[in-house]
């Protein structure tokens, strides 16, 4: 059975200091939100820009309002979502992780998202590098002459 309240379970508990075992086993956990409604994705962007544009951006360029190209008052620029190969090939599992625990200077959003909230946004932010991979321009080949 599954307590009220935890629809969605996530049984990797949150690694010692020092250890990544569970934030690499967290790669095996597939989103259970395989494709947003109209509505989910409306929802999900919201959030999204809420909790997570202020330092990813609203284009997930790692370009939010506190780190403002290295003019804002956070002095470390936040992940780029979209158009980082590093990203863009992490799994779903080990982006909710993140999410859930905090990795290196970000903190956890536990508190502030619910599970359900979490996985949506992950699942917009998938669907969004998909977007960004499928209207990337084709690569200029110059003729040699």
């Amino acid at each position: 059975t599954i307590a009220r309240g935890e629809e969605m379970p996530f049984t990797i508990s949150k690694d010692a200091q020092g250890d990544t075992t569970n934030y690499f086993a967290s790669k095996a956990v597939k989103n259970p939100i395989d494709t947003l409604t109209k509505a989910e994705t409306v929802e999900a962007e919201r959030i999204y820009l809420i909790s997570c544009g202020i330092c990813h951006g609203k284009a997930l360029d790692g370009n939010g309002p506190l780190y403002k190209g290295g003019e804002g008052p956070y002095p470390a620029k936040p992940a780029t979502l979209v158009g980082d190969a590093r990203y863009e090939a992490m799994p779903d599992g080990q982006m909710f992780y993140s999410l859930t625990y905090g990795k290196n200077t970000m903190g956890s959003y536990a508190s502030q998202l619910n599970r359900k909230q979490r996985w949506q946004v992950i699942a917009y932010i998938k669907a969004k590098q998909r977007a960004g991979k499928a209207t990337a321009a084709p690569a200029v080949v110059a003729k040699a002459n």
